[in-house]
């Protein structure tokens, strides 16, 4: 066979799992932004020498800029091979790509096969995959969903990652989002993804799982923080059945308190987003709250959160948005132990098999 391999990203998709590396040939801010699952930085051009070469293309002329982003690709393919791949058997398989599936990742590919790598090249690039991604995620996947319902602190969370230690199949849209799904939600140090990287962790987390097994995941609204949630997808949960899980009041303080420590940390940070439930709540019990954290009394304040914005906020929605949530089957946690996750867990496997 003739290398670089151009693949369609149909025929990579097929072995999407079996390269020994997936190199994305782009700049670090494209990225960024979202790649291929498991993909590798290796940019060709960083951003800076992409805006140098970009500038001259239109201030100068083609030829002049073509030969600056020669220069600076073969200097950059030269420094990873030398930093990353000089170890490699001739038998080390990558696939690389880039934008389009065009002249960078074509330069490193080009390179990589001769020195003998049987490297493959994606037609089409970042391009072609979410092309891909965006298609199958405007169709319900063919799944069947099993939707822990549960107020806030009840353990939905926890629940899945036992479930998931347990080898059952969970889609934990909270962990892909990297945020917790309330007003108080975002995680500390732990910026959210994009939307296309958001949707690419979906898709890549769902083209995994087996149609035969149910498939766990939590009640969520449309948006998990800042980030949306596939309407197919979405619609596909809200019509799936339900598991209502209880805990009492007193364990959910102490749940959230355990899961929201950094707000207990640092008051001031709390504050700050104590003040996007203005509007709901007026000012002067905005300042209430403000003053509990600021005076230690995180306790008090959590259960006070819970009684006046949370409690009824899921009341008011969970039977609107998920239709199934009046058969819903109750599980009951009388403590927040990692025993009585981890029954609940093993109970559900067996009772869903």
């Amino acid at each position: 066979m003739k290398y670089p391999e151009i693949l369609s990203f149909e025929d990579a998709l097929l072995q999407l799992d079996s390269f020994d590396a997936i190199i994305d040939a782009r700049s670090p801010s494209e990225y960024a932004l979202d790649h291929l699952p498991g993909a590798i930085n290796a940019p060709v051009l960083d951003d800076a020498q992409r805006i140098t070469v970009g500038t001259m293309y239109k201030q100068v002329n083609s030829f002049e800029a073509k030969k600056v982003g020669a220069a600076l690709v073969a200097k950059n393919i030269a420094s990873h091979i030398e930093a990353r791949w000089l170890d490699k058997p001739r038998e080390w398989r990558p696939l690389v790509y880039c934008w389009r599936g065009g002249n960078r990742s074509g330069s490193m590919a080009h390179i990589l096969a001769k020195i003998g790598w049987p490297v493959a090249q994606l037609d089409g690039g970042y391009k072609a995959f979410r092309a891909h991604v965006a298609a199958a995620l405007e169709q319900a996947p063919p799944l069947r969903f099993q939707v822990m319902c549960g107020t806030t602190g009840s353990g939905k969370s926890r629940l899945l990652e036992v479930l998931h230690a347990q080898g059952a199949q969970v889609l934990d849209l909270e962990k892909l989002a990297a945020h917790r799904g309330s007003v108080l939600g975002n995680l500390p140090s732990q910026p959210q993804p994009s939307q296309k990287a958001f949707e690419t962790r979906i898709w890549d987390t769902l083209r995994r799982f087996d149609p035969a097994r149910p498939v766990f995941v939590e009640s969520e609204s449309k948006k998990v923080g800042n980030l949306r949630v596939p309407a197919a997808l979405m619609e596909a949960m809200r019509a799936s059945e339900c598991i209502s899980l209880t805990l009492s009041r007193a364990n959910r303080v102490r749940l959230l308190m355990e899961d929201y420590a950094h707000f207990t940390a640092s008051p001031g940070s709390l504050n700050e987003q104590l003040e996007f439930l203005a509007a709901l709540h007026g000012r002067e019990k905005i300042k209430h709250w403000q003053a509990m954290a600021s005076g230690g009394a995180m306790a008090q304040l959590v259960e006070e959160l819970l009684i006046h914005h949370y409690d009824p906020a899921y009341v008011r929605s969970i039977d609107r948005n998920f239709v199934k949530f009046g058969q819903a089957r109750l599980l009951e946690l009388d403590h927040i132990g990692e025993q009585a996750f981890l029954d609940a867990a093993r109970s559900l496997i067996a009772s869903t098999a």
